[in-house]
């Protein structure tokens, strides 16, 4: 019989990030199912999960962020940042967004502690979705627009345009670079605020999807660099929504376009967190949001569903709540071995890198998941 798992549940440390990896409600749960759960004080406080409300769910609160680390698995939202990296143990277990692709750093460091890092970002399901991304991507599809619309005003450096604009005034030309699910949800928004919205993607079965949800209202255009060029040169904003799971997102809108879009003109990265779809992007915080290349405003904040992390936090815990309990009940390596979705999520496994992408991207010796679990004497 599986024993009962110590979970802990630290406080995100991340730049203006107060989502939190587990809702008192998760906590009831994993109590009621025998583990023992420790919570540091004040994690959820900013988006009213007090920790009496932890409390009476039977978890523990502790002081510091070195406690949590003592427990067997960590549930978080955002990847360990470096002060956190001194805390890990060999084994230990690591169920939170990692990204590892772009941040050679941070997988040397998970690889030289021997952790066991499981990726939200990479975990699949029956139909070969990414059940854990789907509701931050759809958050952060929606926040692209809100804080494209917000950057186009000339107070913000934008060019000073209404994004639906107004009776007798062209509205803004938004395009956005890939049909997935950040893709659709900012169309979506942009057309709910009257844009003129055009969708590239290189899926044709995906714009007929899109073309039969939408209808006339929504433009699609079939994926190309001439196409990504000319459409980039006439936008206001660009939202890059394009995904490639764990891999580094490929650079599809290069310098010389940006430098062809008007003055004030904005694009927003939602591919930031692998690396950006801009050759002009870099990573930016809540704190610092923006920046300016060849006249045009760029937002590439890489925790961007943190801007509302209430809503963020329960749409997450929603969806990876019964796989955290599927590690705890059953122990990792039966759960990782029973679950061919959960196994995907498998990053880095006693010092392997498991995900070929991430592998590939960082230059590391791939190791099958399957292979990595029946050969590790130390697990």
């Amino acid at each position: 019989m599986q024993k009962k798992m110590k979970i802990g549940v630290p406080r995100e440390i991340k730049n203006n990030e107060y989502r939190v990896g587990a809702t008192p409600a998760m906590v009831r749960l994993f109590v009621e199912n025998g583990h023992h759960v420790i919570v540091e004080t004040n994690a959820g406080k900013k988006i009213d999960f007090p920790d009496e409300d932890y409390v009476k769910a039977g978890g523990k609160i502790v002081a510091t962020a070195k406690e949590v680390y003592q427990a067997d698995m960590i549930l978080k939202v955002k990847e360990p940042q470096e002060n956190e990296f001194a805390f890990m143990h060999e084994g230990q277990i690591f169920f939170t967004y990692l990204h590892l692709a772009p941040d050679p750093v941070q997988t040397k460091n998970l690889l030289q502690r021997k952790v066991i890092g499981i990726a939200y970002e990479t975990v699949t399901d029956a139909m070969g979705r990414l059940p854990l991304l789907i509701p931050m991507s759809e958050i952060a599809g929606r926040i692209a627009i809100q804080v494209g619309a917000t950057c186009l005003q000339l107070n913000n450096g934008g060019k000073g345009l209404l994004l639906g604009g107004v009776p007798g005034v062209f509205p803004a030309r938004v395009v956005v670079i890939g049909g997935g699910i950040v893709g659709t949800e900012s169309a979506r928004m942009a057309m709910g605020l009257g844009a003129h919205v055009t969708i590239i993607d290189k899926d044709l079965n995906r714009l007929r999807h899109l073309d039969s949800l939408f209808g006339p209202n929504l433009k699609t255009l079939y994926s190309s660099s001439l196409a990504i060029e000319e459409a980039v040169a006439r936008a206001d904003l660009v939202i890059g929504a394009v995904l490639v799971p764990g891999k580094l997102a490929p650079k599809l809108v290069t310098r010389k376009m940006i430098q062809q879009m008007a003055p004030g003109s904005v694009v927003v990265d939602v591919a930031i967190d692998q690396g950006g779809c801009f050759e002009t992007a870099t990573p930016t915080t809540h704190a610092n949001p923006t920046y300016v290349v060849d006249g045009v405003v760029h937002y590439c904040v890489t925790n961007m569903p943190g801007a509302c992390a209430r809503t963020s936090t329960l749409a997450l815990t929603n969806a990876t709540m019964d796989y955290a309990l599927m590690i705890a009940n059953k122990g990792y390596r039966q759960a990782l071995l029973d679950n061919a979705g959960l196994r995907n999520g498998l990053n880095v496994y006693y010092g392997k890198v498991t995900n070929e992408a991430v592998a590939t991207d960082l230059g590391y010796e791939y190791v099958s998941p399957e292979e990595a679990l029946n050969t590790a004497v130390t697990a």
